[in-house]
């Protein structure tokens, strides 16, 4: 059983599927996938969705089980089996109890999360597994987490999983300013170096700069504009809405360098394209981005990745003391919620310059 790429009838979109060992697509999962196609989810969600309905179908054959027959039980196995690494899975080796688990706890939970989507789906479409991974409950009247407006639906049931693993809380890997110096300086090309810059100062997705047309790029405003569109590079913009982010002088001089020591004249709306390697003048593609960070890692000695730049351009808003309904926005977040619980943490050391600067560590009326 795979999963397969799969390209959709007069749509320049591409979807996945997961294909059964006699070479057929598995049909309730293709129904589900063809759906959030349709619906216009992120390819790199379905992609994913994908894997993890492999991944769950894969176990159904193992264990001769029927997706709508499942009991909670059964899931409860799925997790266990999950952990295991893949001998233990096909039942090759015994697995000893002190063995680290495969997958972590987080991966876990998103694949029981899109399990637990797929199974929603299934149900609104008439089978009888709706309450399979999911139950209504009302809201707890002490402790937790409230969203806005909590206060016009608190009476109103809302869905939980029934199965989650507790992880621990991953913060976001942040670059230092010398970890980044070292990477820009360690770019060959004005093109590379412009794009490494674009995301250090903008907090943009590598997809977001990647999907950028010259149309995009207010020089005299200082102003770069991200449009939702289809990239003929696959690259695409995770927020549906358009939205502009302010940049500095430096950064659209370093624009301009790149145009006039390296794109010259060439006839092409994108604003990073193929200039060293072919084919000359297309769009440039996520695999050559990857390249480009694996030579730069042996290069500096920095071990990140494109998305880690936005992370840090996040982080130093935030601890800048720029609004954290600002950074929302350039970041491009459905709402401030999302950049709170992703961003809104602080380390000891932040903590601590605003002790200080609040004065807390002197003047202590009680003395040790």
């Amino acid at each position: 059983m795979h999963v397969q790429r799969v390209a959709m009838p007069a749509s320049p979109v591409e979807s996945w599927a997961v294909v059964g060992d006699d070479g057929v697509p598995v049909e309730p999962v293709e129904r589900y996938l063809a759906y959030l196609t349709a619906v216009e989810r992120s390819p790199n969600t379905i992609r994913a969705y994908a894997f993890d309905l492999r991944d769950y179908w894969v176990f159904l054959q193992q264990r001769s089980l029927d997706w709508q027959e499942v009991r909670l039980e059964d899931i409860g196995e799925y997790v266990a089996w999950l952990r295991l690494p893949p001998a233990g899975r096909q039942g090759e080796v015994a697995v000893l109890p002190t063995v680290e688990p495969h997958v972590t706890a987080s991966t876990v939970n998103r694949k029981l999360a899109a399990l637990a989507a797929f199974y929603q789906h299934q149900a609104r479409h008439g089978a009888d597994v709706g309450g399979l991974l999911t139950t209504w409950q009302l809201p707890g009247r002490r402790g937790g987490w409230r969203p806005f407006l909590h206060h016009i639906s608190k009476g109103t049931p809302q869905s939980r999983r029934v199965i989650t693993l507790k992880a621990p809380r991953r913060l976001p890997r942040v670059l230092t300013v010398a970890e980044v110096q070292a990477i820009l300086d360690a770019c060959g090309h004005l093109r590379d170096r412009f794009f490494f810059a674009l995301l250090w100062e903008s907090g943009m997705r590598a997809g977001e700069a990647l999907g950028l047309r010259h149309e995009d790029i207010a020089a005299a405003e200082r102003e770069i504009t991200i449009v939702p569109r289809i990239n003929d590079n696959r690259a695409r913009s995770k927020s549906p809405q358009q939205r502009s982010v302010p940049v500095s002088a430096g950064l659209i001089r370093l624009y301009g360098d790149y145009l006039h020591g390296e794109y010259g004249d060439l006839d092409s709306d994108y604003v990073f394209v193929n200039l060293f390697a072919g084919p000359r003048g297309r769009p440039l593609s996520y695999p050559a981005v990857y390249d480009l960070v694996s030579r730069l890692r042996g290069r500096t000695g920095v071990d990140f990745s494109p998305h880690w730049c936005r992370h840090s351009a996040a982080t130093r808003m935030l601890r800048d003391g720029v609004p954290i309904e600002v950074v929302s926005k350039i970041l491009g977040h459905a709402s401030v919620a999302t950049t709170s619980a992703v961003y809104g943490h602080l380390t000891a050391e932040d903590a601590r310059k605003a002790l200080e600067a609040a004065g807390w560590f002197t003047g202590n009326e009680v003395t040790w």
